[in-house]
């Protein structure tokens, strides 16, 4: 079977993570979460007591990081440093050091042999903010997943709250505006839709509807392949 590659880019808080996933379980692809990349940066930074600003100092520590991706019962799990800090890594203020690391060129560098090596040994699902424009050009399928700021908050706001932190909807609302203006406007990959990506908009959509609508499209777009 020729080995397939699916790009999903998108702004924070489409559900790219979420639908990622159950794509990649429902094909027998294998998933990898971008994203957690730059949060484990992001949190090694963190714990540093490192300015998300200070772009010296973050470059100058990155040699002391090894990031590295982990299977276990086909969930993902993100190592650093050979901790699993897959739930560390979920809160809001790693998601602000997550967006300043993931505009500095050297981070970007850091990490791309490591994703594309993932996409070059196995079929993958792989989401994030530039795949399908910088990391994987040549993905069989690219998808660029939004929706509305206003739902991102709101989908946001309500898995952060059952996960037991204290946040507003104003502030998560806020962030993922912020976010979207750094992804958007920065120099190096911004986020933006590849020029063969199929828009798929999930303002008006629940998490099944939204699955049937991405799964349809990676059929439609590997038939022939």
């Amino acid at each position: 079977m020729k080995k397939i590659n699916i790009a999903i880019d998108g702004p924070s808080g489409a559900g790219k993570s979420t639908l990622a996933k159950q794509l990649a379980a429902d094909f027998g692809y294998i998933y990898v979460d971008t994203g957690a990349m730059y949060r484990s940066i992001g949190l090694y930074v963190c714990r540093k007591n490192i300015a998300a600003d200070d772009k010296a100092g973050i470059i100058g520590c990155l040699d002391g990081i090894e990031v590295d991706l982990k299977y276990i019962e086909g969930t993902q799990h993100v190592m650093l440093n050979g901790e699993d800090v897959s739930d560390k890594i979920r809160t809001e203020e790693i998601s602000k050091y997550a967006s300043a690391v993931s505009a500095i060129p050297e981070v970007r560098s850091f990490l791309l042999d490591l994703q594309r090596n993932l996409a070059a040994r196995s079929s993958v699902i792989m989401d994030g903010r530039d795949i399908g424009t910088v990391i994987l050009p040549d993905a069989e399928v690219k998808i660029f997943l939004t929706a509305s700021d206003c739902k991102r908050a709101e989908r946001r706001y309500k898995e952060l709250i059952e996960k037991g932190q204290k946040v507003t909807f104003e502030g998560v609302l806020e962030n993922i505006r912020q976010r979207d203006k750094n992804d958007s406007e920065r120099a190096l990959a911004p986020l933006k839709p590849a020029d063969d990506a199929v828009i798929v908009d999930t303002s008006d959509l629940d998490l099944r509807q939204s699955f049937e609508l991405m799964k349809k499209v990676i059929m439609e777009k590997t038939a022939n392949v």
